[in-house]
């Protein structure tokens, strides 16, 4: 009989890794989250945390949404606990799960996510690059308009204002609304984006998809109806 929780949790870790050796990503998933629960009532969140991402990263290949769902809980242990640094690489990898799966709404979604959470812990380049990557995700979408409004509501933020991300954001947004295909290129390709992640780098190196010339018309669409709106003549 086993003397702790604690000694219960290592083994159903154990019992995980065998699982995970077998290939059976239910059990996998349950031996953790067992191995989860006893060391909460040991009262280890980072413990109880780190077996959430263990077994998140051992189906994240297998089974992709429940690999989300246990890296989301992974976060949420570490930020009750007032852990938000060591949350920051499990928002990451939740991103790039919905990248893969061409779930770009979800995965700017926990960008942001991981901007306030290193806001939280004052880790600003880690946020600034969080949200030049919504931005480039949005791009990549075809979503222009979100892109701009992403940009536009995260530079209200100080720190990202002041930001090498944030220019870099701006001239490609600039041109986008230029139409500028070559332009595109070019911002899209240089240095700025290399201390990314690699998973957003390839999506920008991509850039521009869709229709840029659309993009052009529609921008000069709604500049001008916000003149004639405001046209008192």
């Amino acid at each position: 009989m086993l003397s702790s929780p604690w000694d219960a949790a290592k083994s159903m870790e154990s019992a995980a890794a065998i699982a995970k050796e077998l290939r059976n990503w239910t059990e996998v998933i349950d031996f953790y989250r067992k191995a989860s629960e006893l060391y909460m009532q040991c009262d280890r969140p980072q413990y109880a945390s780190d077996s959430l991402a263990k077994a998140a990263r051992a189906v994240e290949d297998a089974l992709p949404n429940d690999a989300i769902k246990l890296y989301g809980d992974a976060c949420v242990l570490l930020e009750d606990d007032r852990k938000e640094q060591m949350a920051l690489d499990l928002y990451h990898a939740v991103t790039n799960i919905y990248v893969k799966l061409e779930k770009y709404t979800d995965a700017v979604a926990f960008l942001l996510k991981l901007g306030l959470a290193a806001d939280k812990c004052n880790a600003t380049n880690s946020q600034c690059k969080a949200y030049l990557s919504a931005v480039i995700v949005y791009l990549y979408a075809h979503d222009l308009k979100q892109a701009e409004k992403c940009y536009n509501d995260c530079s209200q933020i100080d720190a990202f204002l002041r930001s090498d991300q944030n220019r870099f954001a701006g001239k490609l947004l600039s041109a986008y609304r230029e139409g500028d295909v070559e332009e595109i290129k070019r911002v899209s390709q240089s240095r700025s984006i290399t201390n990314l992640d690699s998973v957003i780098i390839k999506l920008a190196r991509k850039l521009p998809t869709g229709d840029v010339a659309a993009f052009k018309t529609n921008a000069a669409i709604g500049e001008g109806e916000a003149l004639d709106e405001n046209d008192l003549t």
